[in-house]
């Protein structure tokens, strides 16, 4: 039976949503990135695979509103103090590398490649803008946008966002075959047109949007407001295109508007499925656009073109880093993450080959670049992540420890540490303390505290610190993996020492008794008890029945511990106040001892 062309489509919707589907999860299984996963998805649908799609630029342009979505959501994440706080990076660190990148692509394109100057310009101008998507999906993926790094990244992609506008007037201006030039009042129309459309958006963010959603917030229809939040993204990207802008920077400066309002949250949450489905898609059409058999034809040129703009792109990249106070290992980090071209790049090779600079074949060997240098770059990111050493902290003014006498050692001065070394100071004992977060010892330096820097997992370091002359150790780690290296390391060498450790949750405080240690206490449990009494209090429940009915909590929990340090994790279930009836007799009980992963999350 034929396939009708409804369900034609609908066979190209289901192929997209499995290929992404199959792809991405196996791609960051691999610990390759969901958007290498996406290209070769692409890839494999596209024309020169299953030839499922024949014309992946109508998917491309379609799902290029995902990456003016990501620019939305930064923007709910950027409010106009902290963006003007990033005026530096952005006109100062990101006009340098688009300059100085230019400047020597330029140049490649015209001695390493035969290139007249206009051609070579608009070459190396469009692998200059970065893609946007790749980037900041990989810092997403990090968990890096919030960083300083990420920010400087989010800084030069703005700028370059804001750069292909004159890049678009400067193709047309140097076409070497145009006719007159535009007249001045030409130039006053089109210069007025975008400040109009730029002093509209503020206007309309500033006086409109806020009153728009609390009316649509009152009518209580979700579905409404999930519309409203596209209108205002597509609105502005729509608005700013009509003033010859960029479109993704419309959407980021509506959501740099809308950052400080109420209902900046329920925005982001309603955008959220879109861009993700939406960016999605644009990496598998980006997939879909390479073209193999340019490559075939002109694989030498392609291959040489790519590793040459990567390499020469990278050095500017460094040496503006470099220049702006970044170190070795960040400089290197941020040349593979924008050692690439992007999709801005289509849109100049567009306008060049629209104004006869580049010849047809000259656009698609220079897409083709692009594409390739996009699929690379997470590849050459996990690379360098994986080959260059950590950032060592500056120890510069540190206290190191060496010698350390004192009564009580503390090992770990985060939230839990400062708590407990009051008792201790107050009384009058010597205390030393250590720590292995250097910012951490700038800040409690800042409230009278001496603190060396030192890791409790070697073996030397406590030695260093006076672990052996010390009456007691408090280890006050936040991880568990740390606290048990340091209750094995001080055993060893150091049994005559109490040791007073910091639990992570139920059964690492099981383990710890089985260890022998001299007392344990799981970081959360005083203080959830102390709240939970408050609670009581607050709900009209008298003082005293409130302190009894804490109490007997404490000392439920203290017999369960008990029975499950000899039957296991799940003795003493019976001592636990539950919310849902308890199981009949004719219930499966529980296999004891079996166990998901370690153990149970901190079940009370």
């Amino acid at each position: 039976m034929a396939v009708s062309e409804n369900n034609q489509e609908l066979v190209q919707v289901v192929a997209l949503l499995g290929a992404g589907v199959i792809a991405v999860p196996i791609f960051r299984r691999l610990g390759l990135g969901s958007v290498l996963g996406y290209f070769a998805a692409g890839l494999a649908i596209g024309p020169f695979g299953l030839k499922l799609f024949t014309d992946p630029q109508n998917i491309l342009h379609t799902a290029e509103l995902g990456v003016i979505m990501l620019l939305f959501v930064i923007g709910l994440e950027m409010q106009p103090a902290r963006l003007w706080k990033l005026r530096a990076a952005i006109f100062g660190l990101g006009a340098a590398q688009v300059f100085l990148c230019t400047f020597l692509l330029t140049l490649a394109g015209i001695y390493a490649f035969g290139l007249g100057w206009q051609a070579a310009f608009v070459a190396g101008a469009g692998f200059v803008m970065s893609s946007t998507a790749v980037v900041l999906q990989m810092l997403e993926e990090r968990g890096e946008t919030g960083s300083e790094e990420g920010q400087k990244a989010v800084s030069i992609l703005l700028l370059e966002d804001l750069a292909i506008v004159p890049l678009l007037a400067v193709v047309a201006l140097i076409n070497p075959d145009a006719g007159p030039s535009a007249t001045a009042a030409d130039r006053l129309h089109e210069i007025g047109l975008a400040i109009a459309v730029i002093v509209g958006l503020v206007l309309a963010g500033r006086f409109l949007l806020n009153p728009l959603f609390r009316i649509l917030a009152a009518a209580k229809a979700r579905e409404v407001m999930t519309a409203a939040a596209l209108l205002v993204v597509l609105g502005s990207a729509l608005l700013m295109d009509f003033g010859n802008l960029s479109m993704a920077m419309g959407a980021f400066l509506a959501g740099v508007l809308l950052s400080g309002s109420t209902f900046r949250h329920q925005l982001e949450a309603d955008i959220e499925p879109f861009r993700g489905l939406l960016l999605g898609l644009f990496f598998l059409a980006v997939g879909m656009s390479l073209d193999l058999g340019i490559i075939a034809r002109q694989w030498q040129l392609i291959v040489t073109a790519t590793l040459a703009f990567i390499v020469i792109k990278g050095i500017g990249i460094y040496a503006i880093a470099r220049l702006f106070g970044s170190g070795n290992r960040n400089a290197i980090i941020r040349v593979s993450l924008f050692a690439q071209g992007g999709e801005f790049a289509f849109v100049l090779y567009a306008a060049g080959l629209a104004e006869g600079i580049l010849t047809p074949e000259t656009s698609a060997i220079f897409t083709t670049v692009v594409i390739l240098s996009m699929a690379i770059t997470p590849l050459t990111a996990l690379a360098l992540r994986q080959f260059l050493p950590d950032n060592a902290p500056s120890l510069d003014g540190i206290p190191q420890p060496d010698g350390l006498k004192g009564n009580v050692l503390i090992i770990g001065f985060g939230r839990f540490g400062q708590v407990a070394s009051q008792g201790l100071l107050a009384k009058g004992f010597s205390v030393a303390i250590i720590e292995n977060d250097v910012e951490m010892i700038r800040a409690a330096s800042d409230f009278g505290f001496l603190v060396h820097y030192g890791d409790g997992t070697r073996l030397d370091i406590l030695h260093a610190s006076g672990a052996g002359r010390a009456a007691a150790v408090l280890v006050c780690v936040d991880k568990r993996a740390a606290a048990d290296r340091i209750v094995e390391l001080m055993q060893d060498e150091f049994p005559l020492v109490k040791l007073y450790v910091r639990a992570w949750d139920r059964g690492h405080a099981i383990d710890l008794i089985h260890k022998d240690v001299e007392f344990q206490i799981r970081d959360t449990f005083e203080s959830a008890l102390v709240f939970g009494e408050a609670a009581l209090r607050g709900l009209g429940v008298e003082e005293d029945e409130a302190a009894q009915i804490t109490a007997e909590v404490r000392r439920r929990d203290a017999e369960r511990l008990d029975l499950q340090v000899a039957g296991g994790i799940y003795a003493g279930g019976d001592l636990m106040i539950g919310n849902t009836p308890r199981p009949g007799p004719l219930t499966k009980p529980r296999q004891p001892g079996k166990v998901i992963g370690e153990a149970p999350a901190d079940i009370t």
